[in-house]
Order: structure tokens, then sequence, then C-alpha cells
């Protein structure tokens, strides 16, 4: 993982600790005097991002701006930080593209379906953590997904992200010419969330690779797209190699997720609810409340998370400020 600039500072009992900034891999933003994020409607020039977002830790993000406004609040709630039925304003309102919400030091945040959609959203939430000087940042990407050999309903923590040949990397091309990206994530993030979903102990959760793939439909091997070109039979076939090489669910957008942190030197994780086991079938059929049911699952346990690694004195002291 590519570090991220370091400060040593002195704590109350005098021991010297490291703070953890963000890396930016842009030696052109310097020169700029003004740095306008376009897609979230801020900008340095017309907000102070040090006062809005100086105190952010922890970051969630997801594809669906309904679930990451019902996150910030149901977070607000398991850390004691605001009280039942408060409303929290979209940080963002100024634009349609994302969600973006801040309960103390948690900032929840819309990405959309995909990898370009996450990038552009990843290269604007990394300048603003940049900005706002936030240091010791974890992200962690919440969301659902297609589970391989997993009964629907189980979480997938993920080791590495693989493109659709199994292999763990982003392959991006910039300027006409193919970079390659490492799309690594950090184990011991990875271990203290499964130790997180054990002591929840209300859903399977398992550690395993996670396929990134460039579209729902033929990316991904179904059969029910507009257009298949290949059979059932190739599909099964496809679908249990993945298994073999460690592959345990089928998204679309954790490769640039993992390249992108790495690159930053954040620390970050991706944790995913499978919404049916792809082995038998292609169709999500449960029903409503069983979907939502699911999806609350990966926040169950990145609050879990959080709630482990911020003191309730933390806490509060910062969301007074």
């Amino acid at each position: 993982m590519a570090p991220g600039s370091s400060n040593e500072k002195k704590t109350d009992d005098g021991q010297a600790s490291k703070e953890n900034f963000i890396h930016l891999c842009n030696p052109h933003l310097e020169k700029m005097k003004e740095d306008i994020l376009y897609h979230f409607a801020l900008g340095t020039g017309t907000h102070d991002f040090p006062t809005l977002f100086g105190d952010v830790k922890f970051v969630c993000v997801g594809g669906s701006p309904s679930r990451m406004k019902a996150f910030i609040a149901y977070i607000a709630e398991e850390l004691g930080l605001g009280s039942p039925g408060c409303d929290y304003p979209n940080i963002c309102a100024g634009t349609d593209r994302y969600a973006m919400y801040k309960v103390g030091p948690v900032l929840s945040v819309s990405h959309g379906m995909g990898i370009p959609s996450i990038s552009i959203m990843l290269h604007e939430l990394i300048k603003l953590l940049y900005h706002a000087k936030c240091s010791d940042i974890t992200i962690i990407r919440i969301g659902t997904s297609g589970g391989i050999g997993l009964e629907p309903g189980s979480v997938v923590i993920t080791r590495q992200s693989v493109d659709a040949t199994f292999k763990p990397q982003l392959e991006q091309v910039v300027l006409g010419k193919t970079v390659i990206r490492s799309t690594n994530l950090d184990e011991q993030l990875a271990k203290e969330l499964m130790q997180c979903s054990r002591e929840i102990g209300q859903f399977n959760t398992v550690i395993g690779n996670t396929m990134c793939t460039l579209d729902f439909y033929e990316g991904q091997g179904r059969l029910d797209g507009a257009i298949c070109l290949y059979d059932e039979e190739e599909k099964l076939q496809y679908l249990k190699n993945a298994y073999e090489s460690g592959v345990r669910n089928i998204e679309m957008e954790s490769s640039v997720f993992a390249a992108m942190c790495n690159l930053s030197g954040v620390k970050a994780a991706v944790v995913c609810v499978t919404l049916l086991n792809r082995l038998e079938g292609d169709q999500i059929t449960s029903s409503h409340d069983v979907l939502v049911e699911y999806q609350q699952r990966p926040q169950k346990s990145c609050s879990q998370e959080i709630g482990d690694n911020i003191s309730n004195k933390e806490i509060k002291t910062r969301s007074l400020q």
C-alpha cells in the first residue's frame, strides 16, 4: 500500500504517535488557486473544508443516495450522535450527481453504479479529505453483490478485487497507454470487520475475492440480458472457475476503489451482501422487505468497526464542534 504523508505528534502521556495524511499523486494541484469539486458542488474558494470536514475519520460509500442517507441516520443512532428522527441535510444538495451526509467523524457518500461513476466520486472525495487536512482516514464501501456458492444474505469482506479474468489488478488506459494498478485491500481492516460480524452473530460472513466487472449482464455471465451469445453450460463453468480461483461475489466498483485508495495511502475495505447465489440463477427474486434487511447487514458490520475504533469521549467532543 502506498503510504500517505505522516506527521509525528505527542499524546497526552508524552508518547509519540504518527498521523497519516492523504497522499495526492498529482503535483499540478499545488499550482491551482482554487479547486472546484464540480460533481459535489463544493470548492476550496467557496467552502472551508477543514472546518466542515477536518474531523472526519471514517468514510462509508455506497451506490444509492437513499441507502447512504439511511446509513448516516443508522450510524448516528448507533454511536449516540443524533436524536431519533433527526434529519441530515445533503451536503451536495447543489448537484444531483452524488449525495453526501455527515455526523460527527463519519461521512456517508453515494457513488452511483459502475467503475466510471465511483471513480469520479473518489477523485473528488480524496481531494476533499486532502484539502480538509484529514488524517488516519478509513474508507469502506458497503453495497450489494451477486454471490458465488453462498446463500443469499451472506456478507463478503473483500480480500482482493479481481478482474473478469480473475487477476488482482485494475487495467486502465491513460493517455493511450495501458496502466496496471494493484487492487489489494487492507488485510488487518478485513480481519477487524470479520471479527465485528462474528460478534454480531446474525449472518454468515466470509473473507474472499470479489470480481469486479464492467457491466451487470454479459460481464457477469447472466443469461437474462438483451444480448447473450453463450449457453448455460458455459456460464456455469465460468462461475465455477471463478469460485475455484477464490471469488465469492461479483460487483462493479471494487477494483478502482481499491486501486485509488492504495495510491492515496488510505486504509480501505469492501463489505458487500450477496442478494442471490449466481450458481442457482440470475434474477433477484427475494421480497422488498428481505432485500432491505440484507442491505442493512454490511451497515451493521461497519457500525461495529467504527464504534470499536472511536471512543465515546472522542465522538462526543467531535459532535459538538
